[in-house]
């Protein structure tokens, strides 16, 4: 590097040959950065994807450009390298970014910002400048590939330096992991759910097409039932359905007598209340007629007696 090139005195210059004596001497396996030989204010980097994220064995790369008064102004970011997280040669934002100058610390530095930017990829990009929100199954194809071959960019400088860093980070990152059952899982968890639903509905639609009113157990309707399933595997789902369909088709043909012995039942209670209510009514009847007679005899005693 051609330190003479530079006014060694500068602020800016100094911090920066100080960060690369640093990053040169305590090299990171998450991350790499140099500045380029003829000018110290832009740097090529490349991070790894975070670990347990579907950027997880991807090489990312990108550029710094450093403003003339580093350390005191933040710097601006640049991703090289599709990702599905930011956008490719646009400057992002950042809270340790040019975009948000408030938030910067002068005690911050290229390596400070790079962990940050690792820290920030699997967060929800919420509609921020140059942000992207890729579903996993494509970023994870995008870190696949990531691998192959840096990008191009700029000049033959730029690119034999982006190609050095390409390799050490070749060197230092592992392959992208293959999915477990458990992660597959996690990541497309709406195909089972999907297919319950939809059996969900197609139960309700034929219970309603066909008129028939949902059984009662007790309190609750039969329908609730669907609803518990809802976040099971297909088949337990697909199972709950079926139950939920023979119910109505099944009480007939085993319960054929069920109905008429209600309504002989209903009968013999009907003429039970009739007789005690006549039977109460003829009481009643009595006690009057007892308390009339009763109260002409003790009229006509007091007539006598006058």
């Amino acid at each position: 590097m051609a330190e003479d090139k530079y006014n060694l005195k500068n602020p800016a210059v100094k911090r920066i040959l100080q960060e690369v004596k640093e990053m040169q001497s305590n090299p990171s396996d998450d991350f790499t950065s140099l500045p380029l030989e003829e000018n110290i204010f832009e740097w090529q980097f490349a991070i790894r994807g975070p670990r347990d994220s579907e950027f997880e064995g991807g090489i990312y790369h990108g550029r710094i450009q450093l403003p003339a008064e580093y350390p005191f102004k933040p710097p601006s970011f640049m991703l090289l390298t599709p990702n599905g997280r930011f956008e490719t040669q646009t400057k992002i934002c950042l809270s340790i970014s040019n975009h948000h100058p408030e938030h910067w610390q002068p005690s911050w530095s290229v390596r400070t910002a790079l962990v940050a930017l690792i820290a920030f990829m699997p967060t929800n990009p919420n509609g921020a400048l140059g942000s992207l929100d890729y579903k996993k199954e494509e970023r994870r194809a995008l870190a696949i590939k990531s691998r192959e071959s840096p990008p191009k960019y700029g000049n033959p400088e730029r690119q034999k330096l982006i190609d050095e860093i390409h390799e050490y980070m070749l060197s230092k990152t592992p392959p992208v992991p293959q999915l477990s059952p458990s992660r597959a899982l996690e990541e497309h968890p709406t195909n089972s759910d999907g297919e319950a639903q939809a059996n969900q509905q197609d139960s309700a639609t034929m219970v309603a097409g066909n008129g028939l009113p949902n059984p009662v157990v007790g309190d609750r309707a039969v329908e609730e039932e669907p609803l518990v399933l809802a976040n099971a595997n297909p088949g337990t789902a697909e199972m709950g359905v079926r139950a939920a369909r023979e119910i109505p088709a099944r009480e007939p043909s085993n319960h054929p007598l069920q109905r008429p012995e209600m309504r002989v039942q209903r009968s013999a209670d009907d003429r039970l209340f009739t007789w005690a209510a006549v039977g109460l009514t003829i009481a009643i009847l009595v006690l009057l007629f007892k308390k009339f007679m009763k109260s002409s005899g003790h009229g006509a005693v007091f007539m006598d007696g006058s």
